[in-house]
């Protein structure tokens, strides 16, 4: 039986990824490392530290940088990144989620966010969405990103709930294996070919129907 919903942030409920596609790239161009074409699909849904190692690896700097200072470049992204959000309201929550979310809460599903994002609660205040959910991942607790299954589970678990009573929402590839990897419904959004492993799959977030997908996740 159905009981809650699980949301990746970046993409799913607003489109944060551009903010943090353009701070990577300046990071990148400031330690000389130029981007391949591949690297923005590469870099979706990683965690902070994650997304650093494939850069660096693309530049092939991977040695040229202990700890600390791998550390201290990725809070100078998120300084990049912070700044560029500063101005997200709710008119950038993407199309079809109010509603989705509305319906979720008359049929009393609980919801999580599972976000590799440390920034999710900030900016879900900014979008006028933190009071919706019961239960936001803190990405510090973890021991592994997506496409690791632990960042899902750790949802399902704080919600208190089992693999087979939730559906989990996600745009990346990693993230679809993450939710497959603890057996959870899994919901893509974007490109049919880069989310085949998705058990329901829409094109964009407002063709996002709730009758449709708890039919397709009690049918399943």
């Amino acid at each position: 039986m159905l009981k809650g919903f699980i949301f990746d942030l970046d993409g799913v409920l607003t489109d944060t990824e551009k903010y943090h596609l353009a701070a990577w790239h300046e990071l990148a161009e400031q330690l000389g490392i130029h981007l391949p074409s591949e690297a923005d699909a590469a870099l979706r849904g990683r965690a902070r530290m994650d997304s650093l190692e494939l850069i660096l690896r693309y530049g092939h700097q991977e040695q040229n940088y202990d700890e600390a200072q791998k550390v201290a470049l990725t809070e100078e992204k998120n300084r990049r990144y912070r700044a560029l959000v500063a101005s997200i309201t709710s008119a950038d929550i993407l199309p079809g989620i109010p509603l989705l979310l509305e319906k979720a809460k008359q049929h009393r599903l609980k919801m999580a966010i599972a976000s590799a994002s440390k920034n999710a609660p900030m900016i879900l205040q900014r979008l006028g969405l933190a009071s919706q959910f019961d239960a936001i991942v803190d990405p510090s607790s973890l021991h592994h990103g997506k496409p690791d299954p632990e960042i899902y589970i750790k949802a399902q678990q704080l919600l208190q709930l089992q693999a087979d009573e939730v559906i989990s929402f996600e745009d990346a590839p990693i993230g679809i294996a993450a939710i497959k990897a603890a057996g959870q419904f899994a919901v893509g959004i974007g490109d049919a070919d880069k989310l085949a492993a998705a058990d329901y799959r829409v094109s964009t977030t407002d063709q996002l129907d709730y009758d449709r997908i708890v039919a397709a996740f009690e049918g399943r």
